[in-house]
């Protein structure tokens, strides 16, 4: 599936163990957010949100397991 594919491509060019400065053990993890971002703007129509056909959102670990908040905001336009 999609994610999948998107995780192990990420995995190949950003591999867990390289020559990073950042020492604590999650350099890869904090490249990876910084490729993909840390939100997302999605309309809703009716209820529903506007996606594509082929188009999901998925929540993306790469500094996990952790407990984590999912912030939902809702702009009302007049």
């Amino acid at each position: 599936d999609v994610p999948r594919d998107i995780l192990a491509e990420l995995d190949k060019v950003i591999p867990l163990h390289d020559n990073y400065r950042h020492m604590e053990g999650n350099a890869a993890a904090h490249i990876k957010a910084s490729l993909v971002g840390a939100s997302e703007q999605i309309l809703i129509e009716k209820g529903e949100l506007v996606l594509g056909t082929w188009q999901s959102v998925f929540f993306c670990e790469f500094d996990g397991p952790r407990t984590r908040r999912v912030l939902i905001k809702v702009h009302q336009t007049a």
